[in-house]
């Protein structure tokens, strides 16, 4: 099994992968608290550092880029300061930006005050109207690159809607989604979809695990179903039902695991054609990166690593 990771690895830097769908800027505060504010019974915070990260999409993308892949990442960003810092971060995370900009909405941000490791409070900066006008049409447009495979990342900010959808369909190629019970409707007869499990409980009927995800697979003309367990590991709906155990050491932050879940098992599954070794090394993964703070990508050393210590 070793032999063949290492294998499938090497096979993703020849792979073209789409990622398209909500791009997030995450930005993290870290300080330290020595007292309470006079003004009102909150802490003061003593900022230490500023950290901004792809989030979102973008972090799906940067996890294929991270492995080798040569990967475009479509959204849609706002006109302000958040703009140019994503932008910087995709272009140097080696990452083909084919970002719209509309400046009718912000970029969206989430920014997290962290001290010793415990986040205090999050601000988000978001709009969640679906895209629209001049900007979907540019949306559209960009979709026309030869590409092996298209993920799909809804976090319901308003880029994944109905026409984007049908067009990605048109462009029959391997077309996985990190899903919104919100959208569900818009993901029937896709390859691949990913929810974690309280996802899969929203949209499906409820009910023991198996029943729940073979429903849900059959409702939505689903090709294959993964649905993400946290510490339990990972569920495989395909011709038959598998369960993958978790492989984290430890769990520090699960921000971002779904990311890296997608990215792994799409680029895995197009390289291998084997859906027991995508997740088994999606599985591998996930366990590195919930062991990191924020969102943050694997990186293929990491992996090469990982997969000598098994």
């Amino acid at each position: 099994m070793k032999e063949r990771f290492k294998k499938v690895v090497e096979k993703l830097k020849d792979l073209r992968i789409l990622v398209v769908g909500d791009l997030i800027l995450d930005r993290y505060i870290f300080g330290v608290v020595e007292r309470i504010s006079p003004e009102a019974p909150v802490p003061v915070v003593e900022v230490e550092r500023e950290e901004f990260r792809l989030g979102g999409a973008a972090n799906v993308a940067n996890n294929l880029a991270s492995l080798g892949v040569k990967t475009y990442l479509l959204g849609v960003t706002g006109s302000d300061y958040g703009k140019h810092i994503m932008k910087g971060l995709i272009r140097s995370a080696s990452i083909e930006d084919l970002t719209v900009e509309d400046s009718q909405r912000p970029t969206t941000e989430k920014a997290r005050v962290v001290s010793l490791s415990q986040q205090l409070l999050r601000i988000d900066w978001e709009d969640k109207r679906p895209v629209s006008g001049k900007t979907l049409d540019k949306l559209l447009e960009r979709l026309d690159v030869d590409v092996d495979g298209v993920i799909l990342s809804d976090y319901a900010k308003g880029v994944v809607c109905e026409p984007l959808v049908k067009r990605l369909k048109e462009k029959r190629v391997f077309l996985s989604v990190d899903p919104k019970p919100v959208n569900k409707h818009l993901y029937y007869g896709v390859d691949l979809m990913t929810p974690n499990e309280k996802e899969a409980k929203q949209m499906g009927q409820g009910g023991p695990l198996e029943s729940l995800g073979w429903t849900l697979k059959k409702e939505l003309g689903l090709k294959t179903l993964v649905i993400t367990l946290g510490s339990k590991g990972m569920a495989l709906f395909d011709k038959e039902y598998a369960h993958f155990p978790a492989k984290a050491k430890q769990v520090y932050d699960v921000s971002g695991a779904g990311d890296t879940v997608v990215a792994v098992l799409t680029a895995s599954y197009i390289a291998s054609g084997d859906w027991h070794l995508a997740c088994e090394l999606a599985n591998l993964c996930a366990g590195i990166v919930v062991g990191k703070l924020g969102t943050a990508p694997i990186t293929l050393q990491e992996v090469l690593s990982a997969i000598e210590e098994r």
